[in-house]
């Protein structure tokens, strides 16, 4: 189906994962979400991902991503359908168009679908990055929630300009959530009404890497001990450690599962023994998973680091995988006793903490019995039943 005018609108047939074709749906019954991200739906699967995905159950669920450079003269909009239900919307601007051209596009392209779809006034819109203010300002939605997932005024390459729409942004929204209990922090004097959610984790999912799996084939042929991490590998990651970790145990094997993201691969440590397996499906990690000795979360502490509240930790625990982390604050504060989550401050430091999480292999029982007294009802499902809870009160 495509709607040909000033600006066309092109459905997609298949979801993001190439699998059976998926039509879009959309119920006049119900009222709609938009869901304004930074972060691409078929990207690593995290955080928006498990709540749009739940919440496409209520709303009709609309994702609108960054735009993409097309070789197109005119502006179009991909709308490409997913399995969850979420249809994840895409627009697409010709070569050049920036700044406040930019911004007139996805202007005209939103107002476009939503008038296409017949959206009144039962609009709901979802924050991921103060940057959509842009060319949504001018929507009158029912609630505007934002989800502060991550201080991204202090990633990498941040626009200027973001600290200033965030201020803008919590003046509009009348609900906020926050990532962590360290993002709670620095909102809570800036909004009367912030929630911490951290991280939570689909504990069915990675569960199944406490049976034993065929090993990838990727991994196959990587020795033991394994030390494993997932994620996105970018300015967070304190590589001059995973070098020096590296060099001091030439005899343990490091995999590294993730995209390589606003760091030049160059600069990444090179090592007969640290292993770059490149982007993985999220239904595949477990898998990964279960290959694994211990999970390691090597984060630099930065700027960049400073707020966040890694969801890998609750899956490694899932997986029935001892961690060591790097001091990351909330780590710190929820897991820090734990006696499976293991904290340290240098490379020294990390490899002790690593020879005493593969000495937990001596006692799986009790590995596992604590991390199921950790997880306890940290479920996705969970924290999506009390964001709809918040959300009810906040209308």
């Amino acid at each position: 189906m495509s709607w040909a005018g000033p600006f066309q609108y092109d459905i997609g047939k298949t979801n993001n994962r190439g699998e059976n074709p998926v039509e879009v749906v959309f119920d006049d019954s119900l009222p709609t979400l938009l869901c304004l991200s930074h972060l691409r739906w078929s990207f690593v699967y995290q955080r928006p991902q498990h709540l749009m995905s739940r919440f496409a159950r209520d709303y009709n669920l609309l994702f609108w991503e960054e735009p993409i450079t097309t070789e197109a003269a005119e502006p179009w909009l991909e709308v490409r359908p997913d399995a969850s239900g979420v249809q994840v919307l895409v627009p697409r601007l010709p070569e050049g168009r920036a700044g406040e051209a930019s911004e007139r596009d996805q202007r005209e392209l939103l107002n476009g679908y939503l008038d296409k779809l017949g959206v009144g006034n039962e609009l709901l819109l979802w924050y991921y990055t103060p940057m959509s203010l842009a060319f949504s300002d001018h929507l009158w939605p029912r609630l505007t929630v934002y989800d502060c997932m991550d201080e991204l005024s202090a990633f990498r390459g941040a626009p200027p300009e973001l600290i200033e729409r965030e201020t803008e942004l919590l003046r509009r929204a009348e609900l906020v959530f926050t990532g962590g209990y360290s993002l709670y922090e620095a909102k809570r004097e800036r909004h009367d009404n912030v929630h911490p959610f951290p991280s939570s984790v689909d504990v069915e999912h990675f569960a199944s890497a406490r049976q034993p799996q065929q090993d990838p084939e990727d991994q196959a042929r990587i020795g033991f001990p394994r030390l494993g991490y997932y994620g996105v590998i970018d300015e967070r990651l304190d590589l001059d450690l995973l070098e020096k970790v590296a060099d001091m145990r030439p005899d343990w094997q490091i995999v590294l599962l993730g995209p390589v993201v606003k760091i030049d691969p160059a600069e990444l440590p090179r090592r007969d023994n640290i292993h770059y397996l490149g982007a993985k499906a999220y239904d595949d990690l477990p898998q990964y998973l279960a290959g694994w000795d211990v999970a390691i979360m090597p984060f630099a502490l930065n700027e960049s680091t400073r707020f966040i509240s890694p969801t890998k930790t609750p899956e490694y625990l899932a997986g029935g995988c001892p961690v060591v982390s790097t001091p990351i604050i909330d780590v710190v504060r929820t897991y820090g006793d734990t006696g499976i989550v293991r904290i340290a401050d240098s490379p020294e430091a990390f490899v002790e903490a690593a020879a005493e999480a593969l000495a937990d292999a001596a006692e799986p029982d009790r590995l596992l019995e604590t991390a199921d007294g950790i997880l306890g009802d940290m479920s996705w499902e969970f924290t999506w039943s009390l964001m709809k809870e918040k959300m009810t009160c906040s209308m």
